[in-house]
C-alpha cells in the first residue's frame, strides 16, 4: 500500500471528523468501497501519523470548568523547552503552544473557578525561568475545533 494520500483518505478523515463511531461497514457504504479498504486506509493513516488518536470531544463548561485562560508567556531563551514540558504536565492546560512574536509560549487552560486560575497563573508566573505572563479569559466561544475542513482538499489530492 503506498503511502500517498488520495481522494478516498481524505474522504475517510472528514467522515471520522463528522463522527469516529461510525461503522466501517457505514462508511465503507457512503463511499462506495469495501469494508476492507476503508479499514486498511484507516490502518495507513494511524501509521503515517494522521490519525493520532480517537477521542471524544467534551464539553468541558458541562464538567464545570467554566473559565479558559489563554496565557501568554516569556520565557528564558535557554531554559523555554523546559518551562513548555512543564506547562504541558498541568492537569487543567490542553494546548501549549511554541510561538512567535511577543510571547514565547501560549497556553490554553480551563478551570472551575476563579480561585483556581488565580493559583494556577500565580504559580506558573513563579517558575524559575518564566520571566512574565499574561492572561486572557475567554468570554464567548464563537468556534472551536478539532478538525478542520477537509473537504476543499478533496479536489486538490491526485
Amino acid at each position: 500500500m503506498a503511502d500517498r494520500i488520495d481522494r478516498l483518505d481524505i474522504e475517510i478523515l472528514v467522515e471520522l471528523q463528522k463522527d469516529a463511531r461510525k461503522s466501517l461497514r457505514e462508511m465503507a457504504e457512503k463511499l462506495g468501497v469495501a469494508e476492507g479498504t476503508v479499514y486498511n486506509r484507516i490502518n495507513k493513516l494511524k501509521r503515517l501519523g494522521i490519525i493520532k488518536k480517537f477521542i471524544p470531544i467534551v464539553d468541558h463548561s458541562k464538567l464545570g470548568f467554566d473559565l479558559t485562560a489563554i496565557i501568554g508567556i516569556t520565557a528564558e531563551g535557554g531554559h523555554l523547552i523546559e518551562v513548555e514540558e512543564l506547562l504541558a504536565k498541568e492537569p487543567n492546560v490542553t494546548a501549549v503552544y511554541d510561538v512567535t512574536g511577543e510571547f514565547d509560549v501560549i497556553t490554553v487552560a480551563r478551570f472551575r473557578s476563579r480561585d483556581e486560575l488565580n493559583s494556577f497563573v500565580k504559580r506558573i508566573a513563579g517558575l524559575e525561568h518564566v520571566k512574565r505572563t499574561y492572561t486572557m479569559l475567554v468570554l464567548n466561544v464563537v468556534k472551536e475545533t478539532h478538525g478542520i475542513d477537509l473537504k476543499d482538499l478533496i479536489d486538490k489530492i491526485v
